[in-house]
């Protein structure tokens, strides 16, 4: 048994909306039937799935240890954008965890990935073959999965070396003061919630993301990301700790800036978001038999896209976009 314990501290929000933002191994319909199942405390009391949280309330979560098992090939649509013989590359949506974890053993990649792939790389183990890299649950975008041993290793190789192109998108609180910058730093667990990194941990890894202004709105940001490394909510850490945290982000908070914006319509738009604005756009490696450079791109995906299509309509004719 796994056991989380953490206070709420963000804008009204459902229970099981929440959790499944902040535990993202865990799907929405796992997150309900650990909820009715008891296994959901709030305040030490039993509660419903659709339970309106205010604030200040202390959420006690307890996940069952999973019966150890091989993920089942499940039909589950992918939206791929390139397959040969040895990788495959898909349009991971939000809300799709990567590969099975503790009390989710079904609706991840992985399990979509064996129904559409004869053969997937087994160096990621029986839970994750063919994984080479990963996205957080509500972050969509592009992604590259290995089918034999061979790719793997190479674009593992690639990715360890920082040689990987990865571009994203994020619309972030605050107005950056300059169009583009550098953060650097070592990030590691964060020393009191084990749920969240942190740029200040002792004992953490360097980190490397460069940023670009893309879109400038009223108390909000389009940013472009590159990441030089790939640390565990890098880009969600180094902005959240830069003071520009990601809108819609339920785990780093945002210092109350969604409360402090004074658009009613634009505060149900984020709410209705109901995860992080943050895209996978470009993805670029060499392909590890040819040798040849492989460049793939997503467009934003429509809620997020929608998101923004709003702070466009709200745009004074004199607003400046980043060059």
């Amino acid at each position: 048994m796994t056991t989380y314990c953490f206070m709420f501290e963000a804008a009204e929000q459902r229970l099981d909306l929440y959790l499944a933002a902040t535990l993202e191994e865990q799907t929405r319909s796992a997150i309900q039937r650990l909820v009715e199942s008891g296994h959901v405390l709030v305040d030490g009391n039993r509660v419903r799935p659709s339970l309106k949280l205010k604030g200040g309330e202390r959420i006690t979560v307890d996940i069952p240890q999973p019966v150890a098992a091989e993920p089942e090939a499940e039909q589950i649509a992918l939206d791929v954008l390139y397959e040969d013989s040895d990788l495959i590359v898909i349009n991971k949506p939000a809300g799709m965890v990567v590969h099975p974890g503790a009390g989710n053993s079904s609706g991840t990649l992985v399990n979509a990935l064996l129904a559409h792939c004869t053969d997937l790389s087994g160096i990621g183990g029986e839970l994750r073959p063919g994984i080479v890299h990963r996205l957080d649950k509500d972050t969509s975008g592009v992604m590259v999965a290995a089918k034999n041993d061979a790719a793997h290793q190479s674009l593992s190789a690639q990715f360890a070396i920082h040689s990987v192109k990865r571009l994203y998108s994020a619309l972030v609180y605050g107005n950056p003061p300059t169009d583009s910058g550098r953060i650097e730093g070592a990030i590691g667990r964060h020393p009191t919630d084990r749920l969240r990194r942190s740029g200040k941990a002792r004992h953490g890894k360097h980190a490397v993301t460069r940023w670009r202004v893309k879109r400038r709105y009223d108390r909000l940001a389009l940013v472009e990301l590159r990441l030089e490394t790939g640390r565990t909510h890098q880009i969600r850490v180094h902005m959240s700790e830069a003071g520009f945290p990601l809108v819609g982000d339920q785990l780093y908070p945002d210092g109350g800036r969604f409360n402090n914006l004074a658009d009613p319509q634009l505060r149900k738009r984020i709410k209705t978001l109901g995860r992080q604005a943050l895209h996978a756009g470009v993805l670029g490696f060499v392909h590890p038999k040819t040798g040849d450079y492989l460049e793939f791109s997503a467009d934003i995906p429509a809620d997020m896209a929608a998101l923004i299509d709003y702070l466009e309509q709200q745009v004074l004719p004199d607003s400046n976009t980043s060059p």
